[in-house]
């Protein structure tokens, strides 16, 4: 299994940079994929059960939300879509000097025969796209 973990401060508020991130639905706005919602939680439209498409056209992953709690944590877990055993990102929210530290968790284990290092340079690509994006429309947001 692979993991890799990004540690940063967005300067911008917590409530700001935790309403980007868990607006799963409407990442694709800042990303360079389209998201969409396929299912709605079980008592939240994006909450816990929710699954979330994200991709370009009809390739990508399906992420269901596994564990939320508002302002401090969400955990997903990828069910459709890529060849893995497990996939679970774990983003986790607290206040800063300066804004919010972000610490973003993937940990995957594929189905192939792939080498640790090379999943994990995927993983730091995949979670600083998804940074750098959320760093930006922060900013427009602040």
């Amino acid at each position: 299994m692979a993991s890799y973990t990004v540690d940063t401060v967005i300067e911008a508020p917590r409530d700001v940079v935790y309403s980007i991130f868990a607006d799963r639905e409407n990442n694709g706005d800042f990303l360079p994929i389209s998201t969409r919602l396929k299912s709605a939680g079980t008592t939240e439209r994006q909450g816990v059960g929710a699954v979330h498409f994200l991709g370009l056209g009809p390739l990508g992953v399906s992420e269901q939300i596994v564990d939320l709690v508002p302002g401090e944590r969400i955990v997903y877990k990828i069910v459709a879509g890529a060849p893995v055993k497990r996939h679970v990102g774990t983003i986790a929210f607290t206040d800063a000097a300066n804004g919010t530290r972000v610490v973003y968790t993937m940990e995957s284990e594929p189905k192939l025969p792939v080498p640790s290092k090379v999943l994990s340079l995927g993983l730091k690509a995949l979670i600083g796209a998804f940074v750098s994006g959320a760093r930006k429309e922060a900013a427009k947001r602040a």
